[in-house]
């Protein structure tokens, strides 16, 4: 059983040993306009918040030092004004405050603690939220898990809803911050539920098959494009799949969308036209033997474009512009804070009716990936 509660912020006792994890890549806000991370410091073992402002002539990074060096295992998020949240942990405490420059120095906020107790408890901080204004925590038990409101409220940390069972990931399903997708882990099986953040109501989103593994990873809630990763179509192999939200369609699941010996990551959706998913492009982190490297896919064109990553890319960083330009944090000696925009051809679909145009099987389908009586969502996008 886990416990978790709020906890006043006091002074951090003895902390934990440094933890061997290495640093997340960059997280950038919904709109694009900020970026934190965590940097080196002088020394091998240090760590320090660094802001990024993205949406100038040139980007520029500000560093947010505080009083001792962070732990490796620190998260951070921008926020819509500039700050950065961070989130410690020391034990089963997790702590939160927010940063900002001050002339010389670091300003700091203390905004409270979640404490999490239990055996495989856990809190992580989930993606940015529409709008920039709040911020979101996940704490994870044996039994249930809970969003925590960490930044943004009136009191400290407040608790926004109760999930029963294991969950994980998170995706927001529309632009105001309410709708919010979770996977789920519930008797053995994994699906994606959607939690109301308004009222802290939970429905089922995403149900493939009755025995599949079913994970949201991205959304686009303009075009309504879901970028799915289930085993329905072979169970015990996962795959890559796209749906459209409140759609009566297929999920279908491309065989560009495999490339042997390598593991492929979504990690950015751009904004489409209002119910034109087809068209929307993909960002995924490809990692292979040779090294990390980039690939665009459009539902549209059925194939993957593999592009070099810039040297010293945050790996699985990086974001989409409306007008289809894919952003991408750098951070090398000579250029500590670069944004490197690559533009990928769009490329013709192939005409109507046609043969497959992948190589292989055909694409498998499987049914429609919303419950449509179920989900509050079919409300927001229907196709």
């Amino acid at each position: 059983m886990t416990a978790c509660a709020i906890e006043p912020t006091t002074e951090d006792g003895d902390e934990d040993p440094p933890s061997p994890v290495p640093p997340a890549p960059c997280v950038i806000t919904a709109d694009g306009a900020y970026a934190a991370r965590l940097a080196r410091g002088p020394r091998p073992d240090s760590w320090f918040p660094e802001r990024w402002t993205l949406d100038g002539p040139e980007p520029y990074a500000v560093p947010l030092p505080v009083h001792q060096p962070e732990e490796p295992g620190t998260q951070v998020q921008p926020l819509a004004d500039g700050r950065v949240l961070v989130c410690r942990t020391v034990r089963d405490r997790h702590t939160f405050s927010l940063l900002y420059p001050t002339g010389p120095g670091t300003g700091e906020l203390p905004l409270g603690a979640v404490e999490c107790r239990g055996e495989g408890a856990g809190l992580r901080l989930l993606p940015p939220a529409p709008g920039g204004g709040r911020a979101y925590a996940l704490a994870v038990g044996g039994r249930t898990s809970t969003v925590w409101l960490v930044a943004g409220g009136a009191f400290g940390p407040e608790r926004v809803a109760d999930v029963p069972g294991h969950c994980s990931g998170g995706v927001w399903l529309d632009r105001t911050g309410r709708m919010l997708a979770l996977d789920r882990e519930l008797g053995g099986r994994t699906k994606t539920v959607v939690v109301d953040l308004a009222d802290g109501e939970v429905s089922p989103l995403l149900q493939i098959a009755a025995h599949s593994d079913d994970r949201l990873l991205l959304a686009d809630p303009d075009s309504g494009l879901l970028v799915i990763h289930s085993d329905a179509p072979s169970p015990g192999a996962p795959r890559l799949g796209w749906g459209v939200l409140g759609s009566t369609l297929p999920v279908r699941f491309p065989e560009s969308l495999r490339l042997p010996d390598c593991t492929l990551t979504p990690f950015a959706v751009q904004p489409g036209p209002i119910l034109l998913p087809e068209r929307c492009a993909v960002a995924l982190r490809i990692d292979g033997s040779s090294g990390t490297w980039v690939g665009t896919w459009r539902p549209a064109e059925r194939r993957l474009q593999q592009l070099a990553a810039p040297e010293g890319w945050l790996a699985g960083s990086g974001l989409w512009t409306p007008d289809g330009v894919l952003c991408l944090p750098y951070a090398t000696a000579d250029e500590p804070c670069a944004v490197a925009r690559l533009t990928p051809p769009e490329v013709p679909p192939p005409p109507q009716p046609a043969a497959p145009a992948e190589p292989g099987e055909p694409e498998p389908t499987t049914p429609r990936p919303v419950p449509l009586q179920q989900a509050p969502l079919g409300r927001l996008v229907t196709n």
